[in-house]
């Protein structure tokens, strides 16, 4: 078994509660995280189905009078997960709102949901932020920050490609969060999608050109390796069948240009040769795809006698 984490987002709390799902996966199988309220009841105003409390609360929950504006997912830029390490990635949005939601009740939560699927109402698999901070700028207007954490232990390979981000706003008005008895005396504002990014699989690529020295106009042989996070075992395994460019710089120089491009064989690993003109640093760089984000090598510098 797989133990499965989320974020849930309740008055503030950043808590981590798990989900045990088989190893195997059917490809685009939905899988729901558990444990966060918030989420459940904002589903539960588009979806009943991706509502999942224990006990079926009886109703619909209101229209929210809130809406979002101005949502930034990791500042705009992708997000790149490894294979130990909790990405935190910052988010943030303005709420407008009726001057009678309760933006600053215990139990009233804005949040931003990362998923990958259609959308809010069809996801494959989401992680939620925790509830956010919200700052007044006016009685009807507040600016909003979150962070969601995303862990690899929670992720398949396969969840690696194209993701959305919503964002949610739930008024629980004194109902118990985690099995609310009347969803029609809870409100749910939900804005999808706001954002699109990629979830890559962190990469690391490296460069090692010999002989060292070697003479000019001699063959100098490059070799390296690309591989990318395995999200099932924890591993690094070689990517196949990408095109790496080999750069080269001049020593004093600041600048590399490209000498040619070489694939990947079957394990991710590089090999080609070049001729040995001046002294410098040999590198390789590839430029990334949706599932992995682009990475470049440390030179390796040649002394050319």
């Amino acid at each position: 078994m797989r133990i499965r984490a989320t974020v849930a987002a309740v008055s503030g709390a950043l808590a981590l509660s798990a989900l045990a799902l088989p190893a195997a996966h059917a490809a685009g199988q939905e899988r729901v995280p558990a444990g966060n309220p918030a989420s459940k009841a904002a589903h539960a105003a588009h979806h009943q189905g991706r509502a999942t409390f224990a006990v079926a609360a009886s109703g619909t929950p209101y229209q929210l009078n809130a809406t979002f504006s101005a949502v930034k997912v990791n500042n705009g830029k992708n997000i790149s997960v490894g294979t130990t390490n909790v990405v935190k990635v910052p988010v943030s949005f303005t709420l407008t709102h009726g001057t009678e939601v309760p933006v600053h009740a215990k139990d009233f939560v804005a949040a931003v949901e990362l998923y990958r699927g259609t959308s809010f109402d069809d996801s494959i698999y989401y992680v939620d932020s925790a509830a956010a901070t919200c700052t007044d700028t006016s009685t009807t207007v507040a600016a909003c920050t979150s962070t969601v954490a995303i862990d690899p232990a929670g992720l398949l390979s396969e969840d690696a490609g194209a993701w959305k981000a919503a964002a949610y706003a739930v008024a629980f008005n004194g109902q118990n969060p985690d099995q609310p008895a009347d969803m029609t005396k809870v409100g749910v504002a939900v804005k999808d999608p706001t954002n699109s990014f990629d979830l890559q699989r962190w990469a690391t690529l490296n460069t090692d050109a010999a002989p060292e020295p070697v003479k000019k106009g001699k063959t100098v042989t490059v070799t390296g390796k690309l591989a990318r996070a395995d999200w099932e075992d924890g591993k690094y395994h070689g990517y196949a069948n990408q095109p790496v460019k080999l750069q080269f710089r001049k020593k004093g120089s600041s600048t590399y240009s490209t000498l040619k491009t070489v694939s990947t064989n079957s394990t991710g690993n590089l090999k080609t040769t070049t001729t040995a003109t001046v002294d410098g640093y040999f590198r390789y760089a590839f430029a990334g795809t949706t599932t992995t984000p682009a990475t470049t090598a440390t030179g390796d510098y040649v002394d050319v006698q």
